[in-house]
């Protein structure tokens, strides 16, 4: 565990170790739960397939291509424990592979029309 005050900067870094240096990561979903077991219902989406959906995120830059860093404000789900947990899922792809999803960025999923 990692404590924080609310509203407090939280510095988040994740590293890929390999020795393929043209391997870069992109960060496709970090979702925020009150539970450790169940990261769809009640859940908060800070970035969502790509897509910044938390006001408070900040994507910093880094030397290194294997490196992602980035922030957000600390916060707590209202009428629940004091506990917050994340579950992020990154993407690694070959660096300069334009077609990747590291290079596609924010994707909107379009929304089905209902048929009669």
């Amino acid at each position: 565990p990692y404590h924080v005050s609310i509203n407090q900067d939280l510095f988040l870094q994740a590293s890929l170790h390999s020795s393929d240096p043209l391997l870069e990561l992109f960060l496709d979903t970090c979702v925020a739960s009150p539970t450790h077991h169940n990261f769809t219902t009640g859940s908060y989406a800070i970035v969502k397939n790509g897509c910044v959906k938390d006001p408070t995120y900040v994507e910093y830059s880094s030397p290194h291509r294997q490196t992602l860093r980035f922030k957000f404000n600390a916060f707590q789900f209202i009428r629940s424990n004091p506990e917050v947990y994340l579950q992020c899922e990154l993407v690694v792809c070959r660096a300069f592979d334009y077609s990747s999803r590291c290079h596609q960025g924010c994707v909107q999923r379009s929304k089905r029309k209902a048929s009669s």
